[in-house]
């Protein structure tokens, strides 16, 4: 059982706290066994609403899945405390904004998509829907009068 970090780094322009909005939040990720090596070519997502019972009673996780070439059963739960958000003082620099508890399965790639929100870091203006799939975002903060981004969207897995 290993457990991976997710590290998010952005550039933020007048937001804060980017965090993924509730529990069937999809985690977009590419896997690969840690038995043969074999890493799937498709995108496969997890939620913390989804949960799925482990062989032999030993609990659940996020996905269960076999292996397509060695068979093997893996699995990979999201650590639900582990979720923190990016903040403004974050910004240009790798954070872990979750972690994954891997049984056989390693993540090789994220993919951020829709579900994330944000808020204006000096009026603390909602923004319900940002939409990460183009690595940039951009809205305009009326309070403010201002635009408002996140860019250059990246990622780096770490074990911890």
């Amino acid at each position: 059982m290993v457990k991976i970090g997710l590290q998010f780094k952005a550039t933020l322009d007048n937001v804060t706290n980017v965090r993924p909005l509730g529990t069937d939040f999809r985690w977009y990720l590419k896997l690969k066994c840690g038995n043969c090596g074999e890493t799937s070519d498709k995108w496969q997502y997890i939620t913390l609403d989804e949960s799925v019972p482990l062989k032999g009673g030993r609990g659940s996780a996020s996905m269960v899945q076999k292996c397509k070439l060695c068979s093997r059963e893996n699995s990979i739960d999201i650590l639900e405390d582990t979720i923190t958000p990016y903040n403004a003082e974050d910004s240009e620099r790798f954070k872990t904004m979750v972690q994954f508890e891997c049984r056989g399965l390693e993540p090789v790639d994220f993919q951020p998509q829709a579900g994330f929100v944000a808020e204006g870091t000096e009026t603390g203006t909602p923004f319900p829907e940002v939409n990460l799939l183009e690595k940039d975002w951009t809205d305009y903060d009326e309070k403010l009068a201002a635009s408002v981004g996140i860019y250059e969207v990246t990622h780096q897995f770490k074990k911890c």
